[in-house]
């Protein structure tokens, strides 16, 4: 979507002032997961209202208990103390066909420049991000077009675009909530230096496995971490081989067959013959795109143990390394029947983000 950075020059240059001289402003509220929409009341029934649920309502399927991927707030506003309230929102989207005589209307012809109000009105645009506009760690979305059923019919189409830039947004929140209380660099650092890849480690993780082992003849490698809490088990492993040269085999169906086969002989149920497997009775989604330019997949979905009534969500990456001819798969798994999975799930994929490989990469140091 060209138009998803195209923003208002007033806008931007009040962006980059605070971001130069230091922001000390409150910061916006809201929980995680909360998006607040600016709309007129008389359009809450609109299709663009349809839209944004559609959008950024959508369910997530890959979790025990399926949740919205954002949970929405409809809001409108009468007079300035309303407007500056709603202006304190954590995530807030703004839309409104742009020629219509609402308030929010007004508020969005307020926000944008003559020039980007033209190339609205002209369909040429028609979404606006914005970061810490009024408050602190908020991000906003302007939306508009010439008419409602425009509107509805742009974010439709762009609804990855949409959802993804708010998403990257809570994986940098999260990032920082994450690791706010400390974490463990050491063994990060000894990952790096014996193994050649790190990932970000909370401070009360403790590591299970790290073992080399041979498989049809060739080395492979096997790690695993826990958090164990009372009634929110976590865990973490990690497989990497060296010396793949080719890649092509990479799929969806390959990763959740390596997944599967990894699990059954490592990760294991206290019962026995027990292991964690897929739980393929629910969406399974893959997904790829690069980290620091290394190719990677996505998979998310939910897992059951075999022979035990216990299952959870899963987040999983496959990373495969072309400087070195590595190929990784790292997954965190959670067991907490009493808490929110949607929360801890994208905690897991942040995690999983801060994954590094070394480029030069010749063999631990000796």
């Amino acid at each position: 979507m060209k138009s998803l950075l195209k923003i208002g020059l007033l806008i931007l240059t009040a962006v980059v002032w605070i971001s130069c001289e230091g922001d000390y402003r409150q910061e916006a509220t809201g929980g995680s997961g909360q998006v607040t929409v600016m709309m007129d009341s008389t359009q809450w029934d609109s299709e663009t209202a349809e839209a944004l649920r559609e959008t950024y309502g959508r369910w997530v399927r890959t979790i025990p208990n399926p949740q919205p991927l954002f949970n929405l707030q409809f809001k409108d506003f009468q007079n300035n103390d309303e407007l500056e309230r709603l202006k304190r929102s954590k995530n807030l989207i703004v839309a409104a066909p742009i020629d219509d005589s609402t308030n929010t209307a007004q508020f969005i012809r307020a926000l944008l420049s003559d020039e980007i109000e033209s190339q609205v009105q002209n369909g040429e645009s028609f979404a606006f991000p914005l970061q810490d506009r009024w408050y602190r760690n908020q991000w906003t979305m302007i939306l508009s077009a010439p008419t409602d059923s425009a509107l509805a019919e742009q974010i439709r189409n762009s609804e990855k675009t949409l959802t993804d830039h708010l998403m990257e947004k809570e994986f940098a929140r999260w990032k920082e909530e994450v690791y706010e209380r400390g974490e463990q660099t050491e063994l990060a650092d000894s990952l790096w230096t014996e193994a050649g890849w790190k990932i970000r480690i909370q401070h009360d993780w403790r590591k299970s496995i790290d073992t080399t082992y041979t498989d049809n003849g060739e080395e492979n490698h096997f790690f695993t971490m826990r958090r164990p809490l009372p009634e929110n088990d976590r865990w973490f492993w990690a497989w990497w081989k060296e010396d793949v040269t080719d890649n092509s085999f990479l799929d969806d169906e390959w990763i959740n067959a390596k997944r599967d086969s990894l699990m059954e002989q490592w990760i294991r149920g206290t019962r026995d013959s027990s292991y964690v497997t897929t739980e393929y009775r629910r969406p399974v989604e893959t997904e790829s795109f690069e980290i620091n330019g290394d190719l990677a997949y996505e998979t998310l979905g939910t897992w059951r143990m075999t022979k035990d009534a216990m299952g959870g969500p899963f987040a999983n990456l496959t990373i495969y390394d072309d400087e070195t001819d590595r190929l990784f798969i790292l997954e965190f798994g959670q067991f907490a029947p009493k808490y929110d999975k949607r929360r801890f799930v994208r905690q897991f994929r942040t995690m999983l983000r801060t994954f590094e490989s070394d480029s030069t990469w010749q063999g631990p140091t000796q």
